[in-house]
C-alpha cells in the first residue's frame, strides 16, 4: 500500500541497483583515470632516462679515462717528491688513494642525501590520490 510518497519495496531496490551501478561505474572510471596517469607520469620518467642514458655512458666511459690519467700524474708527481726513497711509488699511492677515500666519501654522502630528500616517487600522482581521498571522504560523510 502506498501513500503517494513512498516508493514500493522492488522500487527502492531497483533504484538501489541502478545507483550501484552508476557508483561501480564511476569508481572503474576513477581508477582507471589515476591508473592511467601514474603509468604516464612514470612512462615519462622512463623516456627520460632512456634518452639520457647513453650520452651518460660515454660521458662516464671519458671521464673514468680522465680519471685515471689524472690518478697517474698525481701518484708520478708526488714520488717525485719522495724520490730518493725506494718507497716513493707504494707512498703515492697510498696518499692518492686517502685523498680519493675522503673526496670520494664525501660526495657519495651528499649524493644519497640529495636522492633521499628529493626521492623518486611519483609526487604529482600522490598529491592527486591524497586529493581524491579527502574528497571521497567529503563525499561520504555528505551522503550519510
Amino acid at each position: 500500500m502506498t501513500n503517494g510518497h513512498a516508493k514500493t519495496v522492488p522500487e527502492a531496490i531497483a533504484e538501489l541497483k541502478l545507483e550501484l551501478n552508476q557508483l561501480k561505474q564511476e569508481l572503474n572510471e576513477f581508477i582507471s583515470t589515476r591508473v592511467a596517469m601514474l603509468r604516464s607520469e612514470a612512462g615519462e620518467k622512463l623516456r627520460s632516462i632512456k634518452m639520457a642514458a647513453p650520452t651518460m655512458v660515454i660521458g662516464f666511459v671519458l671521464l673514468l679515462t680522465a680519471w685515471l690519467l689524472f690518478s697517474a700524474f698525481l701518484v708520478t708527481i708526488i714520488a717525485q717528491v719522495f724520490m730518493p726513497s725506494p718507497w716513493a711509488y707504494t707512498i703515492s699511492f697510498v696518499l692518492v688513494a686517502v685523498l680519493y677515500t675522503i673526496v670520494g666519501g664525501a660526495a657519495a654522502y651528499l649524493g644519497w642525501k640529495q636522492l633521499r630528500d628529493t626521492g623518486i616517487k611519483p609526487e604529482r600522482t600522490i598529491r592527486v590520490l591524497e586529493q581524491d581521498r579527502i574528497w571521497l571522504q567529503t563525499e561520504a560523510k555528505s551522503q550519510l
